[in-house]
This record gives C-alpha cells, sequence and structure tokens, in this order.
C-alpha cells in the first residue's frame, strides 16, 4: 500500500491523470509471482517497480508495459504490432451479439479484419460455441499473438489467423464480418497524446489522407466474402458515420443502425446485403 500511494503521487505530479490506478497495476505487475501475504518489498522488487515507474513517466501506456489487458471480460497478450484492446471496441461485440441472437445456435462463420490481438473475434467465439473463425491482419507477429491469445482464451481449435491484405485471397462466405480498421486522418497522427503515437502502431492508426481509406478497401472486398444473411460491424471514429455509410451504401449494402459506447459516442454501424 505505502508502495502504491508513494507511485501514484510521483504519477500525479507528472501530470498523469490516471495515476492511482497505473499505480495500482504497476505495483501488482512488480509483485507478480511473489507471495500474496508479502508486506515487505525487497530491494530487487523495489528496483523492478522503479524500472516499470519509469516507462510510465517516459509516456509508455500501463498496459503495454504489463503487457496484457482485459476485454470482454477475457485476457490478452500484447504485442508492438497491435492496439491495446479498448473498452469502446467492445460496443463492436454488443452489436453481433445483438444482430446475430435468433442465429446464436447455428454454425457460424466469423471473419475479423485487422484483427490485431484477436479480441473481436475470440471475444465471439468466446459467445458462440459452435462458431468457428479467421481473423486477418497485415502484421505477422500480430497473427502470432492473435494465435497465442487464442489458445490462452481456450478457443484454439475454432481459431485461425493469417497475414493478409483485407478479404484478398479468401474464398468462403461469413456469416459475421467485423473489424476495427485504422481511421486516424494521417495528419492527425502528430497530434494524438505521446501514449497512441509513439507506442500503437502505425498501421493500425493510418487511416489515409481522410480516414477513410480502409472503409473504402472493405467496401470493394466485403461483397465478395459476404453471405447472403450475412452482418457486418464496423467500429467508425468521431465524425464519421455519414461518410461510412455513404461508403458502403455504393457498394449496395444497407445500413441497419449503429451503436453508442459508454461515452455516448457512435461507435459502431451495422449492414447487410
Amino acid at each position: 500500500m505505502s508502495a502504491r500511494r508513494r507511485l501514484a503521487a510521483r504519477f500525479r505530479v507528472a501530470g498523469i491523470e490516471s495515476a492511482a490506478v497505473d499505480a495500482r497495476w504497476l505495483v501488482e505487475a512488480a509483485l507478480k509471482d511473489l507471495p500474496e501475504d508479502l508486506h515487505v518489498l525487497d530491494r530487487a522488487t523495489l528496483d523492478r517497480l522503479d524500472d516499470l515507474a519509469a516507462r510510465r513517466l517516459a509516456g509508455e501506456p500501463v498496459w503495454r508495459i504489463v503487457g496484457e489487458r482485459e476485454f470482454w471480460g477475457l485476457p490478452f497478450k500484447l504485442s508492438p504490432e497491435t492496439l491495446e484492446p479498448r473498452p469502446d471496441s467492445e460496443t463492436i461485440v454488443e452489436a453481433a451479439l445483438e444482430a446475430l441472437d435468433p442465429r446464436r445456435d447455428e454454425p457460424l462463420a466469423i471473419l475479423d479484419l485487422g484483427t490485431g490481438t484477436g479480441c473481436l473475434l475470440i471475444a465471439l467465439l468466446s459467445e458462440y460455441g459452435g462458431a468457428r473463425g479467421i481473423g486477418i491482419d497485415m502484421s505477422g507477429q500480430a497473427c502470432a499473438t492473435a494465435r497465442g491469445n487464442a489458445e490462452r482464451n481456450g478457443v484454439a481449435a475454432r481459431a485461425s489467423f493469417r497475414k493478409g491484405n483485407w478479404t484478398e485471397g479468401l474464398d468462403e462466405a461469413f456469416d459475421l464480418v467485423v473489424s476495427n480498421p485504422p481511421y486516424i486522418p494521417a495528419g492527425d497522427i502528430a497530434g494524438l497524446s505521446r501514449e497512441v503515437r509513439e507506442h500503437d502502431p502505425r498501421l493500425a492508426l493510418d487511416g489515409g489522407q481522410d480516414g477513410l481509406d480502409a472503409y473504402r478497401a472493405l467496401a470493394r472486398g466485403l461483397p465478395g466474402v459476404l453471405s447472403p444473411r450475412g452482418i457486418v460491424v464496423l467500429e467508425i471514429g468521431a465524425g464519421q458515420a455519414d461518410d461510412v455509410i455513404a461508403i458502403m451504401n455504393l457498394a449496395g449494402f444497407v445500413h441497419q443502425g449503429g451503436r453508442h459506447d459508454l461515452g455516448g459516442h457512435l461507435r459502431a454501424l451495422i449492414f447487410t446485403p
């Protein structure tokens, strides 16, 4: 408790808004594998905690330091080539579950484009015991991370991951396609917090000049991989709803509504053929 309070004080002086929470997580990381009833920290543990604190004070996000983050109640390992799974993206899972609820018992085929840690696909497979899925990512390291997360969360037998460029090379139809694509306009990345711009992979952030390049690619490729009764759920950034709906409409998709995140922002859009 003393170490946590002192660390939180250091973070507050440095202007870290989440000082108390970050201190708690880093103390827990430093104490990992030590006895639960430990009350006095030895020098080696204090040195480890100082190293973790220095990384946070240098702008590294706490979840990168810890090396994992929870999503949908499940643990996910991170790597340099993956985004952190964030609570806002759970909106995609919620929207998909609601849209497909009448088909819960069917052997659904799920496609996750830009899979990263695999959090969307793995969360959905944890809910749909008869489903199987494929995660695609342009980063081979991200695919390796996602495979490990599938094993960790008990769905590896029903999940596969491969390196690829969106829908290229896929020759089957899917009942559900989900994606959290890069949607930050390239010119805006320099203005993001240093935790994001210096530690999240640019490949997963940069949506091109207007932030919409990935949606154009998805609109071109999705008609060839979506089943006739299929559903598409896409994450979007602030103010992008009208543009993304227009892009998808031009490709023949029908907008079926959206879902707001906990902050009240429209976060997920739902489409059908």
